[in-house]
Formats: C-alpha cells, structure tokens, sequence
C-alpha cells in the first residue's frame, strides 16, 4: 500500500474572474499546469453524528483533523482512491494518505483485507477509533494546479464549480451536486513549504487579491448541513472501532 505525506502551508483566497484572468497571467511567466491538466477530484468527508470535527474546526482551534476518501474523477475498479487524514497544527498542514484500488475499498474499510501497518494506516485506525466517524457529505469539484518551475514544491490550484450531496455517498455515484459557491467565484489555494515568493506576494497586491478563511466542508455544513443536527449533545458509540463504508453500511475498519 503505497503512502504520501506531505507538509506545508496552504493560504486560500476567493477569486473573481478578473482577479482570476489578471492573476493566471502573471503565473505564467513562473509556473506551468502540472502534467494532469484539468480534472475532476471528489470526496466523501467523515464525521461525527453531532459534526463534532467540522464545527470543532470552525472555532479555529490550534489543533484540527479530517478524515476523507478522495478520488480523482470517477473511480471504478482498479481506480486508486486515497484514504487521507489531514491535521493542521499551528497554521501548518500535514496531510499523510494511503492508496487502495476502488473495488477494494469496502473491504478495507470493513477490515476483510489485511493491511499493511503503517504508520498513516495506524493514525486512520486510531482516528476512527476514537471518533467513530460516519460518512457525511459528498463534495467535488474541477481543478487546474499549477506548479513552480524553479521550486515544484510551489503549487497553486485554482478550484471551480463546487459542488455538494448528501445522497449517494459513493464515489463511484457519480460527481454530480448543488453548487456551494456563488457564480464566477474561484477559489484559489497556495501550498508553499515557507514563505510565498516576492514576485507571487506582489502579482497578489496587484490583484487586489488577499487571503480568506475558506473550508469546502465548513460552508456545506454551515450554509445546508447545520439543520442535520440530532438533538443530543455528544455521540456515543459503545463499539470503539465502528465505521461506514461509501455506501453508508456500517463498517469496521482494521489493521493488521
């Protein structure tokens, strides 16, 4: 089972198309689309029956983590699908996933595969254990990310018609969804290991484009998943490693 980690800072603004026109220009002189081009990434994020994950982010604490399975277009097969965990600790983000094939992907969630132990594979399982996590919302959108040509760890990714559901939590369901975002807004992400180039810092003033709190997941949950809330305070589980599957069967994720 295969694993990236990655460490870095993101910084995420909402763009106009004229900030979008202005601002892509002058990337180009520094900064060339990765060798994906345009795509389609989906995802199915997990969380509490309360939301406890989301609305604990949304207070902006120094620590936070989520959990997501994520898939580049629509998978099937033998398509890879990632499992992710991202953490965000004082302001640095630390994204580690494990990969699967699609049609493996119940099994795993289920514990009828054996898995290799990892450490993200631990981290997931310790994740679920703790948390009990169950499928909540579907969300996709289309993506174009650029990368630097003198420093390829310089990435931005410009993301365009949001989307949402929270039916048919299932990759291979389609990428289909209501729009979470207003028409022609673009949002744009930075991920930078240090500090962000001075020729990047001023095509940005340029642009009068400045940086935004911004969380797909935190909008959909605030502006159309808030009214799900069950009137209990917290979520209880008295199985500790109890999880959902994409389809929403209740699963139990395994390590071995």
């Amino acid at each position: 089972m295969s694993q990236e980690i990655f460490k870095r800072y993101e910084k995420k603004y909402l763009l106009n198309e004229t900030q979008y026109e202005t601002f892509r220009e002058r990337l180009s002189h520094y900064m060339k689309e990765d060798r994906y081009g345009n795509y389609t990434i989906g995802n199915i994020y997990y969380d509490t029956r309360q939301y406890d994950l989301i609305r604990n982010s949304i207070d902006k604490p120094l620590y936070k983590e989520k959990f997501r399975i994520r898939s580049y277009g629509v998978p099937s097969g033998q398509d890879k699908v990632f499992l992710e965990i991202k953490k965000k600790f004082d302001g640095i983000v630390y994204k580690r996933r494990s990969e699967v094939p699609y049609c493996e992907l119940i099994d795993v969630m289920d514990g009828g595969l054996s898995i290799e132990k990892t450490q993200i594979m631990n981290e997931i399982s310790w994740f679920f254990q703790i948390h009990h996590p169950e499928p909540k919302v579907y969300i996709a959108y289309d993506r174009l990310a650029l990368y630097g040509m003198e420093d390829p760890e310089l990435r931005v990714t410009f993301d365009t018609n949001i989307r949402w559901r929270k039916d048919k939590l299932d990759l291979s369901a389609g990428d289909y969804g209501d729009e979470i975002l207003r028409p022609n807004q673009i949002l744009m992400e930075i991920k930078i290991p240090g500090t962000i180039p001075l020729w990047m810092s001023e095509a940005l003033t340029e642009a009068e484009i400045y940086p935004t709190s911004f969380s797909k997941y935190g909008t959909c949950y605030q502006k159309y998943l808030f009214h799900d809330l069950l009137p209990e305070n917290t979520y209880q589980n008295n199985n500790s490693n109890i999880a959902y599957n994409p389809g929403g069967k209740k699963q139990c994720l395994a390590v071995s």
